[in-house]
């Protein structure tokens, strides 16, 4: 009976927040208060779903993370410098106060932390947790966790064991975990070979004293690389939000706070638009364009999950009032439904503040420099995904003079190294099509997933004066008409394209019908 309260309120309050043009979790965040207003209280079953559903996110973003990113020169920067200046001006704060400072760096510390789940969802959902800024966040988001782990160690009073260490062998499984997915032939196989991996990792994790989301992203990691990894991610994407679910409705269904609590709570989130100014400071220090800085610091501008869990150990502890659990709950579920939003809008929000932001940038070397030239090429194909690098080699094969256009380093990476002719661009950055010289151009293919991004793309083309030739795909009627009204040239649908050339082939087939 429970299950079906839980689930038919989430679905009616989600589907009124998405009536309302906000993301259906922030549906799922009101429908746990009001849950809790009715007196229904979050339960061990509930708390047990949200953590596989986080467990499966972590196992899924794993499957697509290169460790070499970690290391790049902003994360460690950004990333340290954030965590180092909050968590010392928290301290400052709770010594001035005349409360306990170690309390207060714990509470910096953990307030400094975003929210991994939120801004993993909102760039998945928005098709960018491959792109630059996409890996950026992500590995910011990964350092804090690995920081984490040493912090709820303090605050737990207990340490990681010796064996915590033999979670970084994980990886070094990756041709048996490779073989096993390859035998799965059958998706129900594997399906539940990815369910058993991130539950396997996540416990192995807990066992010896790490956080179990650390081990189920290592165990994605070990499978990372096998061709099926896309089939894979589909697969568990519809059973990762389901019970993803669970967790945004157990923060609603947390204790509700008093007045005080609701006015601290409220402060806590007006120093949230100073997280985001430090983090895109921090960008833009670490040489980042202005538009990766706004869109990466958007992700980031959140509190993290993570809050309750340190804030309610410093609670036992002694070390904080217990009053700063409702606080700090109300804070998290506010920051949630605040950036939810705004993530969804982030790409028009930067171009409106444009001229305003970009007058920040240093003039140095970008790592996310825009291409100023695409040499002698006559055609542009948007997106070196499956469709696009199909398109690619048809053009190659006609003796067509193409390049390639993708915003995922690993993809451009890979077709260099095969000697594909490719350049870096995100087609949402109005920027580029302003400053990209298409005068040789013929035309444009656009191959992105996103509909969204597609739209962007011919919308700035078109504003810019191009009058080539556009060509695009989409799925659904009502995209058809809106590309069509935009000035796209021709469309198909992939599928029923497919239809269509396996007809033709079987139709010119010249040996006919078998014996």
């Amino acid at each position: 009976m429970m299950e079906l309260v839980w689930v038919g309120t989430a679905y009616l309050v989600g589907l009124l927040a998405s009536r309302l043009s906000f993301p259906p979790l922030v549906g799922y965040l009101a429908a746990g208060y009001i849950l809790h207003t009715f007196g229904i209280e979050s339960e061990s079953s509930l708390t047990h779903l949200a953590d596989i559903g986080i467990e499966l996110l972590l196992f899924t973003v794993g499957l697509k993370l290169k460790l070499r990113s970690l290391l790049r020169q902003e994360v460690l920067s950004v990333g340290g410098w954030h965590l180092f200046l909050v968590t010392g001006v928290a301290g400052i704060v709770f010594l001035l106060q005349g409360e306990q400072t170690a309390g207060g760096l714990v509470l910096g510390a953990s307030l400094a932390f975003s929210s991994t789940v939120l801004a993993i969802k909102v760039l998945e959902d928005n098709g960018e947790l491959s792109t630059l800024h996409g890996r950026d966040v992500l590995s910011i988001l990964i350092l804090q966790d690995i920081v984490a782990i040493a912090l709820l160690a303090y605050a737990d009073g207990r340490q990681p064991s010796y064996w915590a260490f033999a979670l970084l062998l994980l990886p070094m499984l990756r041709p048996l975990a490779h073989r096993l997915l390859t035998f799965s032939e059958a998706d129900e196989l594997k399906l539940l070979l990815g369910v058993s991996l991130a539950l396997a990792g996540g416990l192995s994790a807990q066992n010896v004293g790490v956080s179990p989301d650390i081990g189920a992203l290592l165990m994605g990691v070990m499978l990372s690389a096998h061709p099926q990894i896309e089939e894979l991610s589909d697969k568990l994407w519809s059973l990762k939000e389901v019970f993803l679910v669970a967790f945004f409705l157990q923060i609603g269904l947390a204790e509700l706070p008093n007045r005080d609590q609701i006015f601290d709570a409220l402060g806590l989130l007006g120093l949230l638009p100073l997280q985001g100014i430090l983090f895109f400071a921090l960008f833009l220090l670490a040489g980042m364009r202005a538009r990766t800085a706004f869109i990466s610091s958007l992700a980031l501008m959140t509190y993290s999950e993570f809050a309750l869990i340190t804030t309610g150990a410093m609670v036992k502890a002694d070390l904080l009032s217990p009053a700063w659990n409702s606080t700090v709950a109300l804070a998290v579920a506010g920051s949630l439904a605040i950036a939810a939003p705004l993530n969804r809008y982030s790409h028009e929000l930067f171009s409106r503040f444009e001229p305003f932001l970009v007058r920040f940038e240093k003039s140095a070397w970008h790592p996310d420099r825009l291409p100023e030239s695409i040499g002698v090429a006559e055609w542009l194909v948007v997106g070196m995904g499956r469709t696009g690098l199909s398109a690619y080699q048809t053009l190659y094969r006609m003796e067509k003079r193409a390049v390639g256009l993708d915003a995922d380093p690993t993809v451009l990476e890979s077709l260099l190294a095969e000697g594909r002719r490719v350049i870096y661009g995100d087609a949402e950055d109005p920027e580029l099509w302003s400053g990209l010289p298409l005068d040789r151009v013929k035309g444009v293919i656009l191959t992105l997933p996103e509909f969204d991004a597609r739209c962007s793309a011919v919308r700035q083309l078109r504003k810019r004066g191009y009058r080539g030739l556009i060509g695009t795909i989409w799925y659904f009627p009502e995209e058809q008409q809106q590309l069509e009204l935009l000035g796209t040239d021709f469309m198909i649908h992939p599928l029923v394209e497919a239809g269509n050339q396996l007809a033709l082939q079987l139709m010119q087939n010249p040996a006919g019908p078998r014996a």
